[in-house]
């Protein structure tokens, strides 16, 4: 992975868009070189990716008005 996947490029993703997504770029991790940029790129993306997915899941829990 050259590049970071920004909070802003996931915004727009569906819950399983950003599944297939983490599950896409888990595999670039596994084939990544330790200490390379690019598996620093990757987990920051995997982060991201994260960070989506749990967002999207709590604000589908709380209750109307919260």
């Amino acid at each position: 992975m050259k590049k970071v996947i920004t909070t802003m490029e996931l915004q727009q993703q569906t819950g399983s868009e950003l599944s297939a997504l983490f599950r896409k770029v888990s595999q670039d991790l596994v084939q990544s070189e330790p200490g390379s940029p690019e598996r620093r790129n990757t987990l920051a993306s995997l982060e991201n990716i994260n960070r989506a997915i749990n967002t999207r899941q709590t604000l589908q829990l709380k209750p109307p008005g919260f």
